[in-house]
């Protein structure tokens, strides 16, 4: 039975993989309305939580760097490594908060603003020092900005579309209370 369930985590993670690399074209691969819908987050995020932190974490590392090897967008650097960060601690952080918060109202959003608050951390961070550790480069106006100003109608599409969905899932079991792809 475990094997089962592992195996369907891995189709559910290539599907999610897939969507995160088709989703972009609905911004018409034009950057400035990708950077404010974000999205290739939503796919990562719904594999944290369906799939679990492991496979959340994956297909947060791999999509925008594959996305960006194969279409050329997005650039790979600095926003696709950037990216690669910002996502895969957008996948961990939703099935680990997911798993361990107990099985109560509002845990999906909770997990969500968690995920969404670490990853755009991690984004900071990883922007900083990419950028060479110049405030004059990317200091907390850019982080603002980029993170949360630029992005709020992603950030509002996420939140309304992604609690949405899960309860969609755990409604028609098909996923488990704690997430997982039923066996």
């Amino acid at each position: 039975m475990r094997r089962r369930a592992s195996v369907k985590n891995l189709v559910m993670a290539a599907l999610f993989l897939a969507l995160a690399y088709v989703m972009p074209f609905l911004t018409g691969q034009i950057p400035q309305i990708g950077a404010m819908l974000a999205p290739m987050h939503i796919p990562v995020l719904l594999c944290g939580f369906v799939c679990g932190w492991y496979w959340g974490a994956a297909v947060g590392l791999v999509a925008p760097l594959l996305r960006s090897l194969v279409l050329g967008m997005p650039p790979l650097f600095p926003t696709a490594l950037c990216m690669t960060f910002e996502l895969a601690t957008y996948g961990a952080v939703a099935g680990l908060a997911y798993g361990a918060l107990p099985i109560k109202r509002g845990r999906i959003e909770l997990s969500l603003v968690g995920a969404q608050l670490a990853g755009r951390a991690v984004w900071g961070l990883v922007s900083f020092a990419v950028m060479g550790l110049q405030p004059s480069k990317f200091g907390l106006m850019a982080f603002l900005s980029g993170a949360f100003v630029t992005a709020w109608p992603g950030i509002l599409i996420q939140l309304i579309l992604i609690p949405i969905l899960m309860h969609l899932l755990e409604r028609f079991r098909l996923i488990d209370a704690r997430g997982a792809v039923d066996a």
